[in-house]
């Protein structure tokens, strides 16, 4: 671990009471998405559960690119976990052992970058369809105790609410115009989770669906480049934000450490069947407030926000949209998410900071 905030946020996981990790002992823990934000930490996480807590959990993750693995994992790391090779959308048995014993399965291998969303509807909805059954097909033939399928809080489209208290419950569905080319992310995400579903009530499959808000932090890989990630670089390196909208998008967000504390709390103490929203309510804002606060807050007005707006849609961002998720339902769980937006852009800065700058 080369990262002192990683560590911290480890440890932190690893000291909620809520969480019974004695429940994966001797476990068999298969993650796809290896390479992903969320896949990689949960990976990094239970490597220093098993370290610091004797679990003797079988971690595998699985992959399609070794040179991207390798620059996300040190070697020590690499040889703390089974690697499996392969194009996800393809039959799992052509990368998956014959006769494996699988006991959990998150399912998190996805397409984030909506950039490619754009420039590659056909195949963002193919990775999402085509992966989501192939790792269904591989949950049924291992008789697994608890599938978990990663969606985002996209799937719950736009609403047309006014009301500024109204936070978006599990049982709320808005708006997604199926015309748009950006919706091939959203609309996906609907269908695998109803996919989900499905293998549950034909092929008993012990399914739970974690719905994330946008999660950063300590951890992000060194390519990312979406809007928290470039907030921070700005921060890091005296640079002006710029902002390629008006900004009034309301943003949905949670800590790393927070979200993996959820997506554990799913896992263990979840109903099958059931979707769970994994937001922090006290980090809802819209992405010009939330510049406003990192130059004020975070950069003390060193840097400031500047506008440039271009005609089209080149960047791909998603229309505006009004959101603000629930949490309530997995905090009925026992959860509590710890970090507030500026104290997640402080563990994210310091992390960066001690894995990239100078680079």
């Amino acid at each position: 671990m080369n990262s002192n905030v990683l560590t911290e946020d480890f440890k932190s996981i690893l000291k909620d009471k809520n969480i019974d990790f004695g429940q994966l002992k001797n476990s068999t823990v298969l993650i796809s998405g290896a390479t992903g934000f969320i896949g990689s930490m949960l990976i990094k996480c239970l490597i220093y559960a098993n370290q610091n807590l004797n679990l003797n959990i079988t971690i595998y993750g699985l992959a399609r690119n070794k040179e991207k693995l390798y620059k996300i994992f040190n070697d020590e790391e690499i040889s703390l976990f089974g690697v499996f090779y392969g194009d996800i959308t393809q039959p799992y048995s052509s990368y998956i052992p014959q006769n494996i014993d699988i006991d959990y399965i998150f399912h998190t291998a996805n397409i984030t970058t909506s950039s490619y969303m754009i420039t590659h509807p056909i195949s963002t909805i193919l990775i999402a369809i085509d992966g989501t059954r192939q790792m269904l097909d591989l949950a049924v033939s291992t008789k697994v105790k608890s599938f978990i399928y990663i969606s985002s809080m996209e799937m719950y489209g736009s609403f047309a609410s006014t009301d500024s208290d109204f936070a978006c419950t599990e049982n709320d569905l808005g708006f997604i115009d199926p015309l748009k080319v950006r919706s091939d992310y959203p609309e996906s995400k609907r269908m695998c989770e109803n996919m989900c579903i499905a293998y549950a009530a034909e092929n008993k499959v012990p399914v739970k669906i974690a719905r994330l808000s946008q999660t950063f932090g300590a951890g992000i890989l060194p390519w990312e480049n979406r809007i928290f990630a470039q907030f921070a670089h700005s921060v890091m390196y005296s640079q002006d934000i710029i902002l390629h909208t008006a900004g009034l998008s309301e943003g949905n967000y949670c800590y790393i450490s927070d979200t993996l504390r959820g997506l554990f709390t799913i896992l263990l103490c979840g109903q099958n069947s059931e979707a769970y929203n994994v937001v922090n309510e006290r980090a809802h804002t819209t992405i010009a407030k939330m510049a406003e606060m990192v130059c004020h807050d975070i950069a003390h007005e060193n840097i400031k926000v500047i506008f440039d707006i271009p005609d089209d849609n080149k960047f791909g961002y998603a229309a505006d949209t009004k959101l603000k998720l629930s949490g309530k339902k997995l905090e009925s769980l026992g959860w509590m998410p710890q970090f507030n937006l500026k104290d997640m852009y402080i563990r994210l800065i310091k992390y960066l900071e001690e894995t990239q700058k100078g680079q």
